[in-house]
């Protein structure tokens, strides 16, 4: 269940079924426009306060000492416990995936384009060849994004994101689609279980979170969050 929690009185949302520290920020706190704040709560410095460039691509990195730059990347693993990672959202899908046994986190963009490139499951893929995470003890959360009856794509789109899961019913409906419950199906086909779904929509909640639709190609973005 997805819960809410003060930074310096501004709200955030948090899992309670994830242990460690994590939260999805709201319209009060994009982190880009709070660095110090973050940094000061979470106790890092800011040059380990780590996100990269999203471009809707299904490419997948592991944060490294020795890197600061993550270009063209959609989904980072983080192994270290000096660091955080987070990304942008503004109708798209977080996906948060977390090993507990091996204590390993992620956070994937999941857009239409990277739903329908798989790449949270591809995620969870990666942990499992590189650090032998298991998907039975990963624990996943989905966070706040555009819900079904808002998301309206193209015929080619729906086609893609059909593809990707083994049944349809009850995730489509004309040009409609369900990135959350996509994104869970695919998920729930690599072995993982333990998931918890965000209630909010970006757009029916456009009070708390951005949404790029609603707000004419809004530039602000919201924020999943994780630290080890």
């Amino acid at each position: 269940m997805f819960k809410i929690k003060k930074i310096e009185n501004k709200t955030v949302y948090y899992s309670d079924i994830l242990p460690v520290e994590h939260f999805f920020t709201t319209r009060q706190i994009p982190i880009d426009e709070n660095i110090d704040l973050i940094c000061k709560y979470l106790k890092i410095d800011s040059n380990n306060l780590i996100k990269p460039k999203q471009t809707h691509s299904c490419n997948i990195e592991i944060v490294r000492n020795e890197k600061t730059v993550y270009d063209n990347c959609d989904s980072l693993i983080l192994t270290q416990k000096n660091k955080a990672i987070y990304l942008n959202f503004a109708d798209c899908t977080p996906i948060v995936l977390y090993d507990e046994k091996n204590n390993i986190a992620s956070i994937a963009h999941g857009g239409w384009r990277g739903t329908a490139q798989k790449i949270a499951a591809k995620t969870v893929f990666k942990m499992q060849k590189i650090f032998n995470s298991k998907p039975e003890n990963i624990i996943a959360l989905i966070g706040p994004c555009i819900s079904f009856k808002h998301f309206e794509t193209s015929p080619e789109a729906i086609c893609q994101l059909k593809s990707t899961v083994e049944g349809i019913d009850g995730l489509f409906k004309n040009n409609y689609a369900d990135l959350k419950g996509i994104n869970k199906s695919q998920l729930e086909k690599t072995g993982v279980k333990k998931i918890d779904v965000c209630q909010f929509c970006t757009v029916e909640d456009n009070d708390q979170f951005f949404s790029y639709r609603k707000e004419n190609k809004i530039q602000k973005r919201h924020n999943a969050l994780i630290k080890l």
